[in-house]
């Protein structure tokens, strides 16, 4: 991603209680400071930052929004990438993030 900057993490994939749920991966404390500090003006309407993602070898056009309650950003999980990777809650995965 040209003029992005990336980050790669590992991180365990949660699913939201309510019934159907989304998927998501919390990115990491470290991660989301420093990605908050330097880009927080470039939040849209309830935190939500542009963002590309890549588990495995699936790459996609996302957003990141960031979790007041845990001062942290949340990366939502699509079925068909979650299918396709193989990924299920609470398995360790690497993820690639662009910002």
């Amino acid at each position: 991603m040209k003029s992005k900057i990336i980050y790669i993490f590992h991180a365990k994939p949660w699913q939201h209680a309510s019934p159907g749920g989304w998927h998501f991966v919390t990115l990491p404390n470290d991660v989301s400071t420093e990605i908050r500090q330097a880009l927080k003006f470039e939040e849209q309407g309830w935190g939500r930052l542009k963002a590309f993602a890549k588990i495995g070898d699936s790459q996609w056009e996302t957003a990141i929004w960031f979790d007041t309650k845990w001062q942290s950003y949340l990366l939502p999980l699509k079925a068909d990438i979650r299918k396709k990777e193989t990924v299920l809650v609470g398995d360790e995965i690497e993820v690639s993030i662009w910002v």
